[in-house]
């Protein structure tokens, strides 16, 4: 038995009472105020992002862009970009455009300053300065967004509700998701964002780049091609009963599918027949796994412990029945910027996708 290889100050006004109700975490006070302050330093001119350096045509405005929450006109050229929602911040970055203010990373960051590395290399070669840091934990902190006097919100890949969009509305045009929350590819994401800046026709060529990159670095490990893999979270949201899994739905597990990897047929079910892109199901008939390669699973952080999660599972009479498991075929990534960049973004896949693969390699290196 083999065991596992290891983010305008005129709408403040309007959305005030809104805000307080959407906001509940009243013992932050202080750091919301040191927050608001570092926004209107910014926003009075005072950081070298005031003046960003959009290179979009000004004779193409006004532009409408459409979404699920509704129909955004952009009327002219954004100069003062904010973005809400996971990695949205990448896209004007990615075209020499610091936003004003963007999320705040919780999770993946390796010194815990809210900034994933690639964006902070990507900052530093702008000469930008740090943009306001928008700590959406509690929801979308709108006065702080507002403080920032935004032209566009940039939100195409988000868990934005009606009453977030409605809200954020009466601060700047807002460009958000396709379809469903939370199910945005890293490239529809691009395409989205870099049309709200008035660069759709960049945001194809982006586009082209980085599937070029991702192509390259398959390249690299012929082992993996057509593999299917099931992105899962052992010892976490899955247990020996249940096996939770993304469906293609998630850009997790749509990333992998366009990276040329296979996909498995329970997969390929749930994706069809579910409006969510997580789906768990019972290991009562252990065959439904029969044709995946290998897991992919986040890391709790302790190489122990995630050894015993999958020993647990290889011990049990229903999970060990799966041959993956069995034989030990389960990638545990670590919960740092590499665990990050597997939920694909336009910085993030030229900073890590050969390292990301290559750990994905390590589950066929005993082979």
């Amino acid at each position: 038995m083999q065991t596992s290889k290891l983010v305008r100050l005129t709408a403040v006004s309007a959305i005030a009472a809104l805000a307080l109700t959407a906001c509940s975490d009243s013992g932050s006070s202080d750091s919301a105020n040191t927050d608001s302050s570092a926004a209107s330093e910014s926003a009075d001119g005072n950081g070298s992002n005031a003046e960003s350096n959009n290179p979009a045509d000004e004779s193409q405005f006004p532009i409408t862009v459409e979404h699920a929450l509704g129909e955004t006109v952009i009327e002219s050229k954004p100069e003062r970009v904010a973005t809400v929602g996971w990695a949205n911040h990448e896209v004007p970055l990615a075209f020499g455009i610091v936003p004003v203010g963007m999320s705040k990373s919780t999770w993946g960051d390796d010194d815990e300053n809210g900034i994933m590395p690639w964006t902070e290399d990507k900052i530093a070669e702008l000469g930008g300065e740090e943009p306001v840091l928008f700590d959406e934990t509690d929801g979308i902190p709108f006065e702080q967004v507002a403080d920032t006097q935004p032209d566009v919100i940039l939100a195409a890949y988000s868990g934005l509700t009606q009453e977030d969009y409605d809200t954020l509305s009466q601060i700047a045009p807002v460009v958000a998701y396709p379809d469903k929350p939370w199910t945005t590819s890293a490239f529809d994401m691009v395409s989205l964002d870099a049309a709200g800046l008035g660069l759709a026709d960049e945001g194809e060529k982006l586009n082209e780049d980085l599937k070029k990159q991702v192509d390259d670095a398959m390249a690299n490990y012929p082992e993996l091609k057509g593999k299917k893999p099931l992105f899962t979270s052992f010892g976490g949201a899955s247990s020996e009963s249940m096996i939770g899994f993304y469906t293609l739905d998630d850009p997790r597990a749509g990333f992998l599918e366009e990276a040329g990897f296979e996909t498995p047929e329970i997969v390929k079910e749930y994706t069809g027949n579910s409006d969510s892109f997580w789906e768990e199901v019972s290991t009562e008939n252990p065959e439904q796994f029969d044709d995946v390669d290998f897991f992919i699973s986040y890391s709790s952080g302790d190489e122990a412990a995630d050894k015993e999660a999958l020993e647990k599972m290889q011990a049990d009479p229903l999970t060990s029945k799966i041959p993956a498991i069995a034989e030990g075929r389960v990638v545990f990534l670590e919960n740092g910027p590499l665990g990050a960049s597997a939920n694909p973004s336009p910085l993030s896949i030229p900073w890590g996708i050969d390292d990301y693969f290559a750990a994905l390699n390590t589950a066929f290196e005993a082979e």
